[in-house]
């Protein structure tokens, strides 16, 4: 998912505490949605379901991780995606090929009994469906957090609002953020905190990109950022074979792009990609409140409907709701 800027961007990941990230953010709902399928699994890959075989994994991590973020001062609102643009329906039909390769692989892992093997396919089939993000919007609208869909992509509108100073970050695991134009990229944040990497535990810390300071480290300015992108293939383009992040860089400083976009891909125009990135489909129309929990509601949705255990829903809800019932912004920013 998303454009692999991952290899130049390692001297601009920046640790940060969870004390400086307080405020208001927004999330790449998407982005998080999918996190929470992937890792809120069983061993062998299954995902938390209720008795009745609904998956419930997104809803356990909007829960737990939300009324965290709360605690820890921070205010989330979330950005769903709207239309995609049918420059990501190659991508959109490729990803549904893969899931479904996972899905088969899954099934075939479990009747052997590998489970090692289960888990890893089960996390490669994982979906962000219509159900799972009606599901998220009625807890996030019981829970009193903002959240709106966007006109287009999710992220964009997201960095949009970054942009205009009504978010101090935009929260999401992908980069293309910052191709949307994002002042302030903080990850790791709806993901696990611990995470196994070739057979050991480590510790996964929030991080934080900064766009100004990534920009200028690099000599680049946004639009060969987004060079750099189409180079590599983006979700919108499938980049040029052989080309990395490294040498889509070096490229891009010595001003070669259309050169080798010309040589490699003399049909393939990149401005309908570039006009994409700098000017997205966004909206104004939102508004930014939080209200009170219904814990009520919030306790028949998830231990009535879902089978979640009442005890942790409503010790989980106890910060929170302290938090949620503060009057003012005052602080946030």
């Amino acid at each position: 998912m998303g454009v692999a800027l991952r290899d130049i961007l390692l001297d601009y990941k920046a640790p940060v505490s969870w004390d400086a990230l307080y405020g208001v953010a927004a999330i790449d709902a998407s982005n998080a949605l999918y996190q929470f399928l992937t890792i809120i699994r069983q061993p062998d890959g299954t995902p938390l379901m209720d008795r009745t075989g609904h998956v419930t994994s997104h809803l356990s991590g909007i829960l737990f991780r939300t009324t965290n973020f709360m605690e820890k001062g921070i205010r989330p609102v979330f950005v769903f995606d709207g239309v995609p643009t049918d420059l990501k329906q190659a991508t959109i039909e490729q990803r549904r090929k893969l899931r479904t390769e996972a899905g088969t692989r899954w099934k075939e892992a479990l009747e052997r009994g590998d489970e090692a093997e289960a888990y890893k396919q089960a996390r490669a089939s994982t979906r962000v469906d219509a159900e799972v993000i009606r599901t998220s919007q009625d807890l996030l609208r019981l829970m009193g957090i903002p959240f709106l869909q966007a006109p287009g992509e999710g992220e964009a509108q997201a960095a949009y609002m970054a942009a205009k100073g009504d978010v101090r970050y935009v929260i999401s695991q992908d980069y293309d953020t910052l191709l949307f134009g994002t002042p302030t990229l903080v990850r790791n944040l709806t993901v696990s905190q611990k995470r196994k990497i070739r057979g050991r535990t480590v510790t996964v810390n929030p991080e934080r990109i900064i766009l100004s300071d990534l920009l200028g480290g690099m000599h680049l300015t946004r639009e060969q950022l987004i060079e750099i992108g189409i180079l590599i293939g983006t979700d919108f383009n499938d980049g040029v074979t052989g080309i990395g992040p490294k040498t889509a860089l070096k490229l891009v400083q010595k001003g070669e792009f259309l050169q080798k976009i010309r040589e490699k891909l003399p049909d393939f125009d990149p401005e309908p990609i570039r006009d994409l990135f700098l000017r997205p489909a966004v909206t104004d129309s939102y508004e930014l409140t939080w209200g009170r929990p219904d814990v009520e509601g919030i306790v028949q949705l998830l231990c009535g409907t879902y089978d979640f255990s009442e005890e942790r829903v409503r010790k989980a809800l106890e910060g929170f709701t302290v938090k949620a019932g503060q009057k003012t912004l005052e602080g946030w920013f």
